[in-house]
Order: structure tokens, then C-alpha cells, then sequence
């Protein structure tokens, strides 16, 4: 009896939490669109329209065949999908190269483009970028983000003199990026010290991207701790992982619907979300255009049902191992310590 109200009293808390966080909606953020057309929302202060769902990168180049990694990515768009997700690293650059093939013939100027670099340095850096903008055949990334800010290091490397952050202002400079973001998946204090260190030198984020989903709720909770903070600075919110890639449904308590239709209540600016077919896309397209703001009973009911599964982060693997740290098994991609060649 003890433990069964203990469990009532937690995922009350939660729930409580959860409701306060969706309460912080920007005006309009979570406005009605006619049922069965894709909704968009504003990329925080950049003001930029963006689609609802995103289609994530690292599942475009896992494809035997690059003509059906071409052809999720043309249906997305086709569907009003703008926003798209990559990264330097993905797939051995599979994933970068497969998006330019895609964009072409017009594709590009109705996507709005995301990747993202690894390097921490300065030079690392500037090569990832460069080398990312030949693979997406294109002069100009829209958003480019630091990736896998998973350790308090990272940021001090990033911003320290001849870091990253050097490399990806001189590239806005240049024209060759528009925005630039980080992103992260291991702990909400990591991406805190990197908002206060920004802040602290005067440099402005335009997006912090981060696991939002059901189950981080429960557990050193990116939705609890960063997303008011993020919000407050009118920063927009990049949503991952809304299933858990995809562990959390391996819990047997959500269904892939209710894992996105949770993501797609908070104030999310788009979630981001893997789609490595075109059966999977039509679920995410389906669930966009269907989608209306979860309430208050639906949210709690929701977190009830994950409270016990998501206690101790199990189904979140990307904050408790190190299995989903691309830059733990393969440190070279950040570059030298120091930035020294």
C-alpha cells in the first residue's frame, strides 16, 4: 500500500510539472489548423515557419538502397514536411549525401536545412562545415548546430578561444549558415551550463535541440529543468527522441502516437523524428495532421501509465549509457584538445 501511494503521489508530481511546463506556451504556439494539413510553428525568435514534425537524419543512409532514402525524404516534403534534420557524422556522411541527392530539382528551396557538426575547435570545425555543404549540395545551411553536447567539457571547449563557436559565427559571417543551435542528449545541467555560458558571453542561441518525450518526464528531465529556461530567451525548441530511438516503446506503455502527440503538446518548436521508411513516415504525417494539444486528463493518464516504467531511466538509454555518444566511440571527431593539429 505504501509503495502503490507513493507511485500516486509521483506521478501526480509529474503530472503537475508537465502541465505547468505546456502552460508556458507561447501565444499561438499550439493554434489550430484545419484537421488534415501539416501545422507549422514559428523557430523562436528567428521567426521562422516550420513544420510540426521534422524528419530526422540519422535514419536517411541506414537504406540499402539510396533511391528509397531519396524518396522518404521527397515524400516528406511533398506532405509539408520542411523542416529536415542531419548531421555531419551520420552514417559515414551517408546521410548528408543522400539528403543533397533529394534536394535537388527544387527540393532544397522548400526545405528549411539542419545539420550538424562535431568538431570543437576552430578548424575541425570549419572543415566539417565545409565538408557538410558539399555533401548537401548547397551554398547555404539554414540552421547549424554543435552536436552531442553530452559532457561539461563541451563546452568549455566550444566557446573557448579558437572553439567551435569561432568557426560557426565566421561561417554566419560568411553566409555560409543562417542560425546556429546545439544540441544534446545526456543531461539538462550540460545544456544549462551551455545556455549560461552563451549568456554569460554575450553570444545568443537561435535553437537547443533535446529529448522531450513522455518518459523524460520522470527522469533528469530536459522538460522540467531547460525548456522553461529555453523559452524564457525565446529560443526554439528542437524536440528528439519523442519515442526514445525507440526504447521507450519497447515499455509496452505508449503507443508511437501517443509518444508524438505528447512531444507535439509541449512547446516544441518541431519534433524530430526518425522515419526509415515510408510506412513510418505516414505515421508521423498522420499523427501531424491529426494532432490536436493533449489535455490536461490525457497528459496525466500518460504519465501515470510511463511513472514506474521511466523511474530509473531504463528506456532512456541515450542519458544513462553511453551506447547513442557517437563522439565517446569515435573521438577524433571532435578534434585535437586545444585545438592543436
Amino acid at each position: 500500500m505504501a509503495h502503490e501511494m507513493y507511485m500516486s503521489r509521483r506521478e501526480l508530481l509529474a503530472a503537475g510539472a508537465a502541465l505547468t511546463v505546456m502552460s508556458c506556451l507561447p501565444q499561438g504556439l499550439l493554434a489550430a489548423v484545419p484537421r488534415g494539413e501539416m501545422p507549422y510553428r514559428k523557430l523562436g525568435r528567428t521567426g521562422e515557419n516550420v513544420s510540426l514534425v521534422g524528419l530526422g537524419g540519422s535514419h536517411i543512409g541506414k537504406q540499402s538502397d539510396e533511391k528509397e532514402s531519396i524518396a522518404i525524404i521527397r515524400t516528406a516534403i511533398d506532405n509539408g514536411v520542411n523542416f529536415m534534420d542531419n548531421c555531419w557524422d551520420y552514417n559515414d556522411g551517408q546521410s548528408e549525401i543522400r539528403m543533397g541527392k533529394a534536394l535537388r530539382d527544387g527540393y532544397r528551396n522548400r526545405a528549411f536545412l539542419m545539420t550538424k557538426i562535431d568538431g570543437r575547435d576552430s578548424k575541425t570545425a570549419a572543415r566539417q562545415i565545409d565538408e557538410s555543404l558539399r555533401r548537401l549540395q548547397t551554398d547555404r545551411i539554414d540552421l547549424m548546430q554543435v552536436h552531442e553536447v553530452i559532457r561539461m567539457s563541451d563546452v568549455d571547449r566550444s566557446f573557448a578561444p579558437g572553439g567551435c563557436i569561432e568557426a560557426l559565427t565566421a561561417a554566419r559571417q560568411a553566409g555560409k549558415i543562417r542560425y546556429i543551435g546545439f544540441t544534446g542528449h545526456k543531461s539538462p545541467a550540460i545544456h544549462l551550463k551551455m545556455l549560461k555560458t552563451a549568456a554569460d558571453r554575450g553570444f545568443a542561441f537561435d535553437t537547443v535541440q533535446m529529448p522531450l518525450n513522455v518518459m523524460d518526464a520522470h527522469y533528469d528531465s530536459f522538460e522540467k529543468q531547460v525548456l522553461p529556461v529555453a523559452l524564457k530567451q525565446n529560443i526554439g525548441i528542437l524536440g528528439m527522441k519523442p519515442m526514445g530511438s525507440p526504447y521507450i516503446l519497447e515499455s509496452k506503455t505508449v503507443t508511437p502516437v501517443e509518444c508524438l502527440h505528447y512531444a507535439m503538446s509541449l512547446p516544441t518548436s518541431v519534433v524530430i523524428t526518425g522515419c526509415d521508411s515510408l510506412p513510418i513516415l505516414e505515421q508521423a504525417l498522420k499523427a501531424a495532421r491529426q494532432f490536436r494539444p493533449l489535455g490536461e486528463e490525457q497528459v496525466a493518464a500518460l504519465l501515470a501509465r510511463t511513472a514506474k516504467a521511466a523511474s530509473k531511466g531504463q528506456f532512456e538509454r541515450y542519458k544513462t549509457s553511453q551506447y547513442f555518444d557517437g563522439t565517446h566511440h569515435h573521438p577524433e571527431w571532435l578534434g585535437p584538445v586545444g585545438g592543436q593539429a
